[in-house]
């Protein structure tokens, strides 16, 4: 997917708005694109060259063009800093030349009244597209590679239209250890956009005495159809997610040395139109290296990232035609899958999908000294702190069993590089990456680790 987004800079009302493209750009790249750990340390942080921090409201109009939507046109609004610093709102509707149709509305880190160590996120979208794909199949042939499996056929999916309407809902705890022992809110103070503030953790890896533990509780929902000759395929899900994450990096929004870990259980219990349980166990871990300022660089970061994950609940079961299919599994758009904007950056979103998975990367981060477009006079709207060059390559496989010596050969390969920059406290990439299937440019907010 190739993503572009054009705007108007002309009218002084736009001119404030770089924080809202992120909230854009969230909603309509993200549906639903979850890859990275779900749960993430809520912060607030006060940018030196505006200690008072903005509030404010925007409506924004945007024009972008994607190879499955086609030229898309649609209006945005949102609100920043209202009632509570670290709480944005969002919503957005757009329409495409190819007979698209969404809206979607996120509400982010919402400090719930009587407490002060927990918080409410709310996203979700509803949307017809002219062209979804899905690397899947009801029933698989013997001896032939399943759709969206290692070895499968990069050409083995269905596409049609259809619809992909969704909902995620999560409550996060902040637990009262580590630098966050005192509060439930994390405050970072950053000047041209690196951490000036003491770091939160990343010095000892103690969860008690640094960094910050979270705990998660998620409920998302998912409903898809595929409009077909032969007639509509639909499917549904339903589960509930529970996750803890230990940050114990220097500051999480832009790592420069720490680490991370992740572990999470997925549950679907069959709700409503979802006709199978299903169950998915996962594992994350980052470590982040600072190789220091350089002449020429403010910051320099090696990054590295592991994630593993297996649905214990897997069961094939063999047809009277000699087919077989999978019971019990998680759909081809969770649990074990690889290809997309965070994982296998090369690879279409859920390129492939199995039992088990294994993923690692490496990044290289380069921050320069030099930001041209942060001294250009009409530019400062976007409040650029900085801008960032990024190598990196991906490795990683699945398989209908989780096997070490299975997992760990065989692998599917890409490289790539990113440029990155910190606007209005957030950041915004643009990944391009290269394999033997093909290559993907991704726009995304965030690291993808």
């Amino acid at each position: 997917m190739i993503f572009r987004l054009n705007i108007e800079f002309g009218s002084p009302w736009l001119k404030k708005a770089a924080w809202l493209w992120i909230i854009l750009i969230s909603l309509l790249v993200v549906m639903p694109a979850y890859a990275k750990p779900e749960a993430s340390v809520k912060s607030s942080a006060v940018r030196e060259e505006n200690p008072k921090g903005v509030k404010e409201v925007l409506v924004l109009p945007y024009i972008f063009a994607t190879d499955s939507l086609g030229a898309t046109v649609g209006v945005g609004g949102g609100m920043k800093g209202y009632g509570q610093d670290q709480l944005l709102v969002g919503a957005t509707v757009f329409a495409s030349s190819d007979d698209a149709v969404a809206g979607a509305l996120g509400v982010w880190d919402f400090l719930v009244p009587g407490f002060d160590r927990l918080f409410f996120t709310f996203v979700g979208s509803a949307g017809h597209y002219p062209r979804s794909r899905a690397y899947s199949s009801v029933a698989y042939e013997p001896g032939i590679p399943p759709a969206g499996s290692n070895d499968s056929d990069k050409n083995d999916y269905v596409e049609a239209s259809g619809w992909d309407n969704w909902t995620d809902f999560k409550l996060e705890y902040t637990l009262p250890l580590g630098a966050a022992k005192n509060k439930g809110l994390v405050d970072y103070h950053l000047k041209h956009g690196m951490l000036v503030s003491p770091p939160s953790g990343g010095k000892t890896w103690n969860p008690l005495t640094s960094g910050v533990s979270i705990l998660m509780l998620r409920q998302f929902n998912r409903y898809l159809t595929f409009e077909e000759d032969v007639g509509e395929i639909e499917g549904a899900v339903h589960p509930l997610q529970l996750g803890v994450l230990y940050d114990n990096t220097d500051f999480p929004a832009n790592p420069s040395f720490g680490s991370s870990q992740y572990l999470a259980v997925t549950h679907d219990f069959a709700w409503l139109e979802s006709d199978q349980t299903w169950t998915f166990l996962e594992a994350e871990a980052s470590k982040y290296f600072s190789l220091g300022p350089s002449k020429l660089a403010r910051q320099r970061v090696a990054a590295f990232n592991f994630w593993t994950g297996s649905a214990p609940t897997w069961e094939a079961e063999t047809l009277d035609n000699g087919y077989f299919k999978i019971n019990h599994r998680p759909p081809y758009f969770e649990g074990a899958r690889l290809g997309g904007f965070y994982r296998m950056r090369a690879y279409p979103s859920n390129r492939f999908n199995d039992r088990s998975v294994i993923y690692t990367s490496a990044e290289y981060r380069y921050t320069p000294e030099w930001n041209p477009l942060g001294s250009v006079a009409w530019l400062r709207f976007l409040a650029m702190d900085w801008w960032q060059f990024v190598a990196f390559i991906e490795g990683g496989r699945v398989a209908n069993t989780y096997s070490v010596a299975e997992l760990t050969q065989d692998w599917k390969l890409d490289v790539g590089g990113s440029i990155r920059a910190m606007v209005s406290g957030g950041i915004i990439r643009v990944c391009a990456a290269f394999s033997a299937e093909g290559s993907s440019v991704w726009v995304m907010v965030g690291h993808p680790f």
